[in-house]
């Protein structure tokens, strides 16, 4: 068992190196690089890694080590703004469904259901075929129904700790629901939410490299690394750096997350610590 936990450990700091240079490199991007991910050069396209462009060159001439570094920004700020947006709004709902609970309950819930029955990505799909190419729709298209898993999370948990004595007691003693509500049940349930807004976010870079994937995520001139694996995909057999490069960067993404998703689940509930 002592085993296991050195190795989920190790693994966890994996993950948080994962995500620690994930996000110095799109925050210090600016100086990471020297050259334009956009720059066109006819001239060098299809060129393999050198000393010059470390990743080599697309189609286009352009630098593929600078297209995965500004990537990281797209796939970051896609991942943190879906899960907050989702986050914000999953706890409302939940907390007044599971709270408040009789017809709010049962109308919160039956909306949940619908969003449940629609697998996410697809509908994610459906909303950004009809919007034009931005970033911002596609965190609008992955948060549309990316709340409903936090709201069953809370609700789950409001409906448990609003029957702990502590608060019990606030609501014997008088203490208003937003009292209540912000001190005595949210800050209780955090950890459940903060393992899933964990897993969250690999889920949305996953999202938002398939939506650029197929065509309608990121725009043309904002580096994905989706954009980049379609883009690499019709070279695959002659030119497979096109697509290795940003293949292993969303591989990389989404394991870093998952890694400490899975720590942070085994700090907040013991119960797996049995399995």
């Amino acid at each position: 068992m002592k085993n296991i936990f050195k190795f989920k450990n190790k693994l966890a700091l994996v993950g948080t190196i994962i995500i620690t240079v994930l996000i110095f490199t799109a925050i210090c991007a600016d100086f990471l690089v020297s050259e334009d991910p956009r720059t066109i050069d006819l001239q060098g396209a299809f060129s393999l890694p050198s000393s010059k462009h470390l990743f080599g060159q697309d189609q286009n001439g352009a630098d593929i080590f600078s297209k995965i570094i500004y990537g990281a920004q797209t796939s970051l700020l896609v991942g943190f703004s879906t899960v907050l947006i989702s986050l914000i709004i999953g706890t409302f709902f939940g907390t007044i469904a599971g709270y408040l609970g009789g017809i709010f309950d049962q109308l919160i819930m039956r909306a949940v259901d619908i969003f449940m029955a629609f697998p996410g990505l697809l509908l994610a799909m459906a909303i950004s075929a009809l919007m034009e190419p931005s970033i911002y729709n596609i965190i609008f298209a992955l948060s549309f129904s990316g709340w409903v898993s936090y709201a069953r999370i809370v609700r789950s948990q409001v409906l448990s700790l609003k029957q702990f004595d502590h608060v019990l007691a606030a609501q014997s003693l008088g203490a208003s629901r937003r009292r209540i509500i912000f001190y005595h049940i949210l800050p209780n349930a955090l950890g459940p939410l903060i393992v899933a807004a964990t897993f969250g976010i690999a889920g949305a870079i996953i999202g938002e490299a398939a939506l650029s994937f197929l065509g309608i995520g990121a725009p043309p001139t904002v580096p994905s690394w989706g954009a980049m694996l379609d883009q690499g995909r019709q070279h695959l057999l002659d030119f497979p750096h096109l697509a290795t490069y940003p293949g292993i960067a969303i591989m990389l993404a989404v394991l870093g997350f998952n890694f400490v998703g899975d720590a942070l689940r085994d700090r907040f509930d013991p119960k797996s610590h049995m399995e």
